[in-house]
């Protein structure tokens, strides 16, 4: 499913319009961004949690030249399934 199926979707078990779907899947999105991005986490219960997750900086390697390089300690969204969502998949 991609996003203009799940506005689609979102649009009838809502009875409300595409274009409004589509806004409030958006403000959704945009909503979980800023969390994210200020250091929050946002749990939905039944559905999941999503949060930064930090990486530690490394030492890695080139594949192609061998060279040994620095990788930069990095900040990424990551997402963890509730009990309700790992349910729905069994």
């Amino acid at each position: 499913m991609n996003k203009i199926e799940l506005i689609e979707t979102i649009a009838i078990q809502a009875d409300i319009s595409k274009a409004a779907a589509g806004r409030a899947l958006d403000a959704a999105i945009d909503s979980i961004k800023r969390a994210l991005k200020t250091g929050d986490t946002v749990s939905l219960i039944g559905f999941g949690t999503f949060y930064v997750g930090e990486r530690a900086a490394r030492t890695g390697r080139n594949p192609r030249t061998g060279k040994t390089l620095q990788i930069n300690a990095a900040k990424s969204p990551k997402f963890r399934a509730g009990k309700g969502l790992k349910d729905a998949c069994n």
